[in-house]
């Protein structure tokens, strides 16, 4: 189904089947696959391809030649029907590359809102990337990683399978991720190493003087020596609130590939 207020250039190609909302501009030479569902608003920008089993929020823009919804880089994928699914006000910039979800991997590769995917950027099969996130140019997003909230990840950036990286953290460029990044943490170096707070991030997010220096405090109790474990739940034994008890819960919570820790 079409909306009859979509514009649709006479050289693109819309497979039927594709559900185009109301409002969507679809540019020249741009491909839309059979099982694709864009939400009101939608543009895709001359040469975008849109394939698979994928959903795009409303506002959402894709740029030149990126690639949204082909199957997974991941070679026991034997065709099985899988999903992505993109939210709102997104932009996906050129070159980048959004996979759809695996059956091992619990079938759906997820997109938050606002998220800036740039220039050549990949979001692998099965990961999960929350709200406001920003892949900066060539950042390598593997399968079945789980970005929070309002990460930043620089420029040519790889974060390993499986991590989790904590809401509010900032991936610098050039570094690669192979444990799980604490929220608000700050990584940066060739080996992913945590340098302490996001704090230009926190205070950007209007996070208040006492609560940045709560959130110091833990820190320190945390690069104590001991199990990082016992150290967190000491921090919620004695009441942390916000977002310190939100650091404690992740270091208490199901690992990834273990953690990155505070130094």
């Amino acid at each position: 189904m079409i909306d009859p207020s979509a514009e649709i250039h006479p050289m693109a190609v819309v497979e039927p089947g594709a559900q185009i909302g109301p409002g969507c501009r679809i540019g020249p030479f741009a491909v839309v696959g059979p099982e694709v569902t864009l939400a009101e608003g939608v543009t895709l920008k001359p040469h975008a391809h849109v394939t698979g089993w994928t959903e795009i929020g409303a506002g959402t823009t894709v740029f030149s030649f990126a690639s949204v919804g082909e199957v997974p880089q991941d070679l026991k994928y034997a065709g099985e029907r899988t999903r992505l699914i993109v939210g709102a006000r997104c932009r996906i910039r050129e070159n980048a590359t959004l996979h759809i979800g695996t059956e091992q991997g619990g079938g759906v590769t997820r997109v938050g809102d606002n998220v800036l995917v740039m220039a050549g950027a990949h979001v692998g099969h099965d990961a999960q990337v929350g709200d406001n996130v920003i892949l900066a140019n060539y950042a390598g997003v593997a399968g079945h990683v789980t970005i929070e909230r309002n990460v930043i990840v620089g420029a040519s950036a790889g974060l390993h399978q499986f991590i989790r990286v904590g809401e509010g953290a900032m991936i610098g460029a050039l570094t690669r991720v192979t444990h799980d990044v604490m929220p608000f943490g700050l990584v940066s170096g060739p080996d992913g190493e945590l340098h302490g707070l996001n704090l230009i991030g926190l205070k950007r997010r209007g996070m208040e003087r006492e609560q940045i220096s709560a959130l110091r405090a833990a820190y320190k109790r945390l690069a104590g020596e001991g199990a990082l474990t016992d150290l967190a739940q000491a921090l919620l034994d004695e009441g942390a609130e916000d977002a310190v008890a939100q650091i404690a819960r992740f270091f208490t919570g199901e690992a990834g590939r273990n953690f990155l820790r505070p130094k």
